[in-house]
């Protein structure tokens, strides 16, 4: 089963190793740089290995069984 996550980003864009962070899906920011590198990630549905990724509205981050989806904060 698959597990969405609402993700609302305030300004232009969050880091990928802290949005992971952010979403609760690891502890840290380096802990977020060790799933990137390990090829874990995907983004838009490619396997992204850039830790600091600049992730925008409307893009969507995959891990595992979890899914997030940014969008512009209201």
């Amino acid at each position: 089963m698959t597990e969405t996550i609402e993700f609302p980003l305030e300004g232009e864009h969050v880091e990928l190793n802290q949005l992971l962070k952010l979403v609760g899906l690891c502890d840290s920011g380096g802990a977020g740089k060790m799933l990137v590198a390990s090829g874990a990630v995907r983004v838009d549905g490619a396997v992204e290995l850039r830790k600091t990724c600049k992730i925008r509205a409307g893009q969507t981050v995959a891990l595992g069984a979890h899914t997030i989806h940014v969008r512009a904060a209201d």
